[in-house]
Order: C-alpha cells, then structure tokens, then sequence
C-alpha cells in the first residue's frame, strides 16, 4: 500500500478529487510498485536500454470521491504479463473504504519507434515472486 494525501490543487470546484487525478495516483504507486520489486530505473538507464513501458490503456470505477486532505492508501497489483506487456490493477482506500478502482495496460516498446518488445525476463521474475497471486501468464 502506497500511502497519498490529497492536496489542495487536486480538487475541483465540487471539492473532490478531479477525475484525472486517479491516474496520476495510479502512476504515481506504479512507480513505487516497481521500486519495490528492484526494477524502477533512472532517465539515463532508460536511455541507455532505449526502451520504456508506455500506457495503452486505463479504465476507472469510481465508487466515493476523495477530498481534499484525505489519507489515501493505494493498492497495486500486477494481474498479467503477457510476452510485451502487462497489466496492473490498482485499488484506492480511504481507510477501509474502497473508493476508486484502476485498471492499467502498459507495453514495453522501444523509445524511438515505439515498437513492442519481448519483457525483460528479470522483471517478469521479480513480479511473479512478488505477487501472492500469480499474474496470468501469456507466454
């Protein structure tokens, strides 16, 4: 669980969270989700492997609204690795109320074309051995 408080700018004039700011919450834990598992690399390692996850798809249920100030956990989960991508599902608390699910795709491609390209083997091994739930495999 990644801990987040709602700030001040990412709240509309309905004085909850701003829809788009799920994903930014999402992004944000994935970034922590990859720390965790030892695959979270620097600008200039990205560079030089000329390859990154790019986000292909997303999809929100939104339950209760956050506000400003709120103590949020958030949740991650990766649910499947596929042979050049992976899909994370997200779960956003408030305490222990469920406030707001996110589902994400992401696909590892290279920089410069943005052409698909195989998972590395270490990440798909750090995520299967980090999971209690196995991720679906494609193989």
């Amino acid at each position: 669980m990644h801990p987040l408080r709602v700030r001040w700018s990412e709240v509309d004039p309905q004085a909850v969270v701003f829809n788009p700011n799920y994903l930014v919450y999402a992004d944000i834990t994935l970034g922590e989700y990859l720390r965790a598992i030892g695959h979270a690399p620097s600008i200039e390692q990205i560079a030089q492997i000329g390859a990154d996850i790019f986000a292909v798809h997303a999809e929100l249920s939104f339950y209760e609204s956050a506000k400003y100030d709120d103590e949020l956990a958030i949740g991650a989960r990766c649910s499947y690795v596929g042979r050049t991508s992976f899909r994370m599902l997200f779960a956003i608390f408030r305490g222990s109320e469920l406030l707001t699910e996110v589902r994400t795709a992401y696909c590892y491609a290279s920089l410069r074309e943005r052409k698909p390209l195989p998972l590395r083997e270490e990440l798909i091994a750090s995520v299967v051995a980090h999971e209690r739930i196995p991720p679906q495999r494609k193989t």
